[in-house]
């Protein structure tokens, strides 16, 4: 098994296949992955105003609490989503 120790050494993948059939011999360094967890300082939030349609507030408390979210919680979570979608296009 090979040790990934730094993030670049992790090629740009054409397909989920060829990133599965790396990622069978090849694993991440313990102290790579610990150095790179962000812990959140709540200094780092800026506060920001949105405008919604309020059915579609309700419609997405609703999910929330379904899901036993605070949805604010829950609407961060979903952009930080898309982010990363976008992110792979």
């Amino acid at each position: 098994m090979n040790t990934i120790t730094r993030w670049t050494d992790i090629p740009a993948f054409a397909d989920e296949a060829e990133e599965a059939r790396f990622w069978e011999n090849h694993e991440i360094d313990g102290r790579l992955m610990a150095s790179s967890v962000h812990e959140a300082d709540s200094r780092e939030s800026t506060t920001i105003t949105l405008r919604f349609d309020p059915r579609m507030l309700s419609r997405i408390k609703r999910i929330a609490r379904s899901r036993f979210l605070n949805y604010q919680s829950m609407i961060k979570q979903w952009l930080a989503e898309r982010l990363e979608d976008e992110n792979r296009k």
